[in-house]
């Protein structure tokens, strides 16, 4: 269904085309009110006169003086009306100096009923098609109906074939009926695509609304279903699969400049031949109802694997220097790794740093404001908020349950 004011949109243009269409009639044929309210049954005579007047200012016939006619000057009316219909005009003559002969015009009154019969057929065959496009295919009622497409067109025509020939139909919307039937003939087909949309709409479920259609292409790809990842976007679009993606205010830990901060060495180069080379690092807060929960991984840039992830609930030194030991313990001796990061407090404060020069690891920070100095850690920070975080609630989750989750997850 469309909204309210689509609605009501729709139902002022309608009322809008009857209204011009009325006086249009009016006008163009002898200015008669009471002739054109029996013509198209519609309006009232107040409401066509008031009409006149707000669209065609001026041009309304209007009646010299105000005396209204006696009884009997009302029958010595229709008794001269009467005897001018007669044939050959009858035998009775009322000479009378404003007497004017009327012309016999039967023929034009009935062509001008199958015209105005033939305008009305229209008018319903135009608004059945408006309210059709906006019920059926759920199109905006104030758009034009030439634009839709030939499938949709063909689909329109289709739901109101049994209302209006189908040749009318086809000429109102310009559809061609090679065009029509061609359509009608695809739509009748099965889908072939069936048995993959189901299997597709599993694996997104199976996968707890995490994966897009490029994920899920690569898990068919892997099972050995060879299929375009148009395809895969196409069919999630039709079956309504998509991904559930919030923005929220992301934590900082910028604290000034107060001590030197090292030089960007990474220069947004992400790519390493081997692990163990790059390693980057950042914290990130989950805000949930029973409170926050900060994570500070560590990522490979080999493989993006996380080396070491603690989570805790306060982004203090003792989480990043945790982070920092759990992560070095995996080393090999002579494996010294750069260590990129941004400009946080928990990266320049003297302890951090004692630690990095003990293990011998190279420092690198972002610039200053510059996420994308650390984008490869900041991507990796999105796609677990998006398939762990994002597309559920956590109302009554506890801080343990929360963090026992987000292990699980990262493991």
């Amino acid at each position: 269904m469309y909204s309210k004011e689509k609605r009501e949109k729709a139902i002022k243009l309608y009322i809008k085309y009857y209204r011009c269409a009325a006086v249009k009639h009016y006008l163009e044929h002898g200015r008669n009110l009471s002739r054109t309210v029996r013509a198209l049954g519609y309006p009232s005579r107040e409401k066509l006169r008031s009409w006149c007047d707000e669209l065609a200012p001026g041009r309304r016939k209007r009646r010299v003086g105000g005396i209204k006619p006696t009884p009997e000057q009302k029958k010595e009316a229709v008794f001269t009306l009467c005897t001018r219909l007669l044939p050959g005009g009858g035998n009775v003559t009322m000479s009378s100096k404003a007497d004017k002969p009327l012309p016999d015009d039967r023929d034009t009154l009935l062509s001008e009923i199958e015209t105005l019969k033939h305008q009305i057929k229209r008018l319903k065959l135009e608004k059945d098609i408006l309210e059709g496009r906006a019920e059926i295919i759920k199109k905006d009622p104030g758009a034009d109906p030439k634009n839709l497409t030939n499938k949709e067109k063909a689909f329109l025509v289709d739901a109101l074939r049994n209302e209006h020939p189908l040749k009318e139909l086809l000429a109102c919307l310009r559809l061609a009926r090679s065009s029509y039937f061609y359509h009608r003939k695809i739509a009748s087909l099965p889908d072939k695509y069936e048995k993959l949309r189901h299997h597709i709409t599993e694996l997104f479920y199976k996968n707890k609304k995490r994966y897009g259609y490029r994920r899920l292409h690569a898990l068919l790809k892997r099972e050995g279903t060879r299929v375009s990842e148009k395809v895969v976007r196409r069919l999630m679009f039709e079956c309504g699969l998509a991904v559930v993606i919030k923005t929220r205010r992301k934590y900082s830990a910028y604290q000034g400049e107060s001590v030197p901060a090292a030089d960007n060495l990474i220069k947004r180069d992400f790519h390493a031949t081997a692990p163990n080379v790059k390693w980057l690092t950042d914290i990130t807060e989950f805000a949930i109802p029973a409170g926050k929960v900060y994570l500070s991984p560590i990522v490979d840039c080999f493989d993006g694997m996380v080396v070491s992830w603690p989570i805790g609930t306060s982004p203090n030194a003792e989480l990043a220097n945790s982070m920092l030991d759990r992560a070095t313990s995996t080393l090999k001796d002579g494996v010294h790794p750069l260590v990129h990061s941004d400009r946080g407090g928990h990266y320049r404060w003297p302890g951090w740093v004692s630690r990095m020069a003990k293990i011998g690891l190279t420092q690198s920070m972002s610039r200053k404001a510059c996420p994308q100095d650390n984008a490869a850690c900041e991507g990796f920070f999105g796609r677990v908020k998006n398939e762990m975080f994002y597309n559920r609630s956590w109302a009554g989750v506890s801080i343990k349950e929360f963090i026992d989750t987000l292990d699980g997850y990262l493991v």
